[in-house]
């Protein structure tokens, strides 16, 4: 019964951490450049847009399948950014505990 007991308290403090991660990894924000720095995009820790940021030499009527090109790279780079601050956000809240193997976080 202490085992069930000591479970039970495991996993409302796990969840209350869970919930703390939550609202951690709403407040990151993530700038993903290309192009030089030409184009910047930063996204929230939810993954939505919430800048973009074009120089305006970038902008040439012939040449917006270029501009196409680079908004979409400097958007991976803003992905692949805040999915890392993501994990390791959720990995501290996690801490010691240990994940089933195929898991990951954030679920």
């Amino acid at each position: 019964m202490k085992d069930i007991m000591g479970l039970m308290k495991q996993a409302k403090e796990m969840q209350e951490k869970m919930e703390i991660a939550k609202g951690k990894v709403a407040d990151l924000r993530a700038e993903g450049v290309s192009g030089g720095g030409m184009v910047r995009i930063t996204l929230s820790g939810e993954g939505h847009m919430q800048a973009i940021n074009i120089d305006p030499s970038m902008i040439v009527a012939d040449e917006a399948e270029i501009l196409e090109d680079l908004i979409i790279a400097a958007y991976h780079d803003a992905k692949i950014k805040i999915d890392q601050k993501q994990a390791e956000t959720m990995q501290d809240a996690m801490g010691d505990m240990k994940l089933p193997d195929g898991m990951k976080l954030p679920f």
